[in-house]
């Protein structure tokens, strides 16, 4: 009878654990432990959500259990690890926490040679040198496999915006990093449109979720993340208001605001 691998998931201090556990004596080979750094073959699976090991006071549950959202904005960002396909540079893999200390860009989308997914990607490669001016990185991922990214890109993409696409395409086979970040739609097997904009220290500061049949807009994203990257800088001392770019009123908040922000900002700033 063959080894029986269990999946453990536990809960501590509100985090979710999940790791495999082999039974007495079984093998670990194959497994993501002596998995490879290079990704060239046809099946080299990354390690997908990397969740903390549960310890200490555990529940402990000896099935496999579904994947819970744990994104949420104002919280660190779920690690993972994926391969990924990279123009000009081949198949990788990507760890998001290798990240830190820059802004980082995830976005989700629900396939390759589908409709709107491409002018999404072709519109944030044209903004890229400013997102790049702006100390950001963006992530793309599917659950589409890098064989596929590569050839998408080399038939469809690299025809649509001039150089191609800049930054990585990661692969999210059966949804297991889609699912913690809550975007994963099991009947359809895809990742929806969604969009996390994570700070230097990991920190989720917005996340959108659109339905496929709508695109989203680089240049919103860009306002975002000027946005966000005005607070941080003043320390959170300034936040922006609607609407909000550089050169535009910003308001301090503190008691002498309450009540008052009708005299220091007016409708047509937002616009």
């Amino acid at each position: 009878m063959p080894k029986r691998r269990e999946f453990i998931a536990g809960v501590v201090g509100g985090s979710v654990g999940l790791f495999a556990s082999a039974s007495t004596n079984a093998s670990v080979k194959g497994g993501m432990t002596d998995m490879p750094q290079e990704v060239d073959a046809c099946v080299k699976p990354a390690a997908g959500p990397l969740i903390p090991k549960a310890t200490g006071e555990a529940q402990i549950a000896k099935e496999v259990a579904p994947m819970v959202p744990l994104a949420r904005v104002g919280k660190e960002a779920p690690d993972f690890e994926a391969t990924a396909y990279i123009p000009g540079q081949g198949f990788k893999l990507v760890k998001l926490s290798d990240y830190r200390g820059k802004w980082v860009v995830l976005c989700f989308y629900p396939g390759d040679f589908t409709f709107v997914c491409p002018t999404e990607l072709a519109a944030v490669a044209a903004r890229y040198p400013k997102l790049k001016e702006m100390g950001v990185e963006v992530l793309a991922i599917s659950t589409d496999s890098r064989f596929s990214h590569k050839i998408w890109h080399e038939v469809e993409l690299s025809k649509m915006v001039e150089g191609g696409i800049p930054f990585p395409m990661l692969s999210d086979p059966g949804g297991r990093i889609g699912a913690v970040y809550g975007v994963y739609d099991e009947e359809a097997g895809v990742d929806i449109r969604g969009r996390f904009i994570i700070d230097p220290d990991g920190i989720i500061q917005a996340a959108e979720i659109l339905t496929p049949s709508v695109g989203r807009n680089p240049d919103e994203l860009i306002r975002q993340l000027q946005a966000f990257q005005h607070v941080r800088a003043t320390k959170g001392s300034e936040v922006t208001p609607s609407g909000w770019r550089p050169g535009k009123p910003t308001l301090k908040p503190g008691p002498d605001l309450v009540g008052k922000v009708w005299q220091v900002w007016k409708v047509e700033d937002s616009f």
